[in-house]
């Protein structure tokens, strides 16, 4: 399994990132590489919260359904995913700084595939540092926007 980890100081309280975290509603407005979010279940975010989230990646659009398998409000979030051969796990972890002024964001994407076949290997092998490099500056963009909207 290929993991890739970053963080960000966020000049705001863990509650409030946490708000703008778990807004599923408002996503396509605070995060820019997502354009659609279905919600699956009604209610609160919490565990078994389901819901498909269309973001572009590599300049074409991807719907991905998500569901969240774990959930300890103001301090960790996991969401997994599955799509083309691989499953993915998305960890937010949000830690107080500053007696609570400011809080780190850190998110942890972790992909691991299901059953690759010798084609699906070796183009991993080959594309595997382009896929990394995008996936990094997605995330790194994510925790942008999340700062920005929790900031405002």
């Amino acid at each position: 399994m290929s993991e890739i980890v970053v963080s960000r100081i966020i000049e705001t309280t863990p509650e409030r990132v946490w708000e703008v975290l778990t807004d599923l509603d408002r996503a396509p407005e605070t995060l820019t590489g997502v354009t659609d979010v279905q919600r699956l279940t009604d209610g609160p975010y919490a565990v078994g919260t389901r819901w498909r989230e269309t973001r572009t990646m590599f300049g074409k659009k991807s719907t991905e359904e998500m569901w969240v398998t774990a959930s300890d409000p103001w301090r960790r979030s996991e969401i997994h995913a599955e799509s083309s051969g691989a499953h993915y796990v998305t960890e937010f972890l949000l830690a107080p700084l500053d007696d609570g002024a400011r809080t780190e964001l850190t998110v942890r994407f972790a992909a691991e595939p299901v059953g690759p076949s010798a084609v699906q290997k070796a183009l991993m092998a080959v594309l595997g540092g382009v896929a990394t490099r995008a996936t990094r500056k997605a995330l790194e963009q994510d925790l942008a926007d999340i700062a920005a909207a929790a900031e405002a």
